[in-house]
């Protein structure tokens, strides 16, 4: 498997691990409550609380910068410029993997300039295909 095919499968675990821990801080699954809310159709949803906010954000973002990411990952692959767009990968990849933390912590202005250094990875990826 090459580097980039790498990056591809981590940040799938990322953006998996993203999702489920916005869910659990959500719903406060580690209590009895919580967990009921997790495991029932949340039809019903009681009000978040702020870190919880913040995880589903977090993980709604995460959601939508993959797939900007596995677009350009996977095309760089097929044509044959994946050495080309590794760096903007694992910039891409390394930015997440700080991006996530900071905002469930919620520190505003680090969280934008660390999700441009992630923007930056992209346009790097993207200006290797072009």
């Amino acid at each position: 498997m090459t580097p980039l095919l790498q990056l591809v499968v981590y940040m799938t675990l990322l953006t998996f691990a993203a999702v489920i821990l916005g869910s659990v801080l959500r719903n406060r699954e580690w209590t009895l409550a919580g967990m009921r809310v997790g495991l029932s159709n949340r039809d019903q949803l009681p009000p978040a609380t702020p870190l919880g906010d913040r995880a589903e954000r977090a993980a709604q973002n995460t959601k939508e910068n993959f797939i900007l990411f596995v677009a350009l990952a996977l095309t760089a692959h097929v044509a044959g410029l994946g050495e080309q767009a590794l760096f903007g990968a694992q910039v891409f990849f390394c930015a997440r993997v700080v991006y996530l933390p900071v905002y469930w912590l919620g520190i505003t202005y680090l969280r934008s300039a660390v999700w441009g250094v992630g923007i930056a990875g992209l346009a790097l990826m993207l200006l290797a295909l072009l």
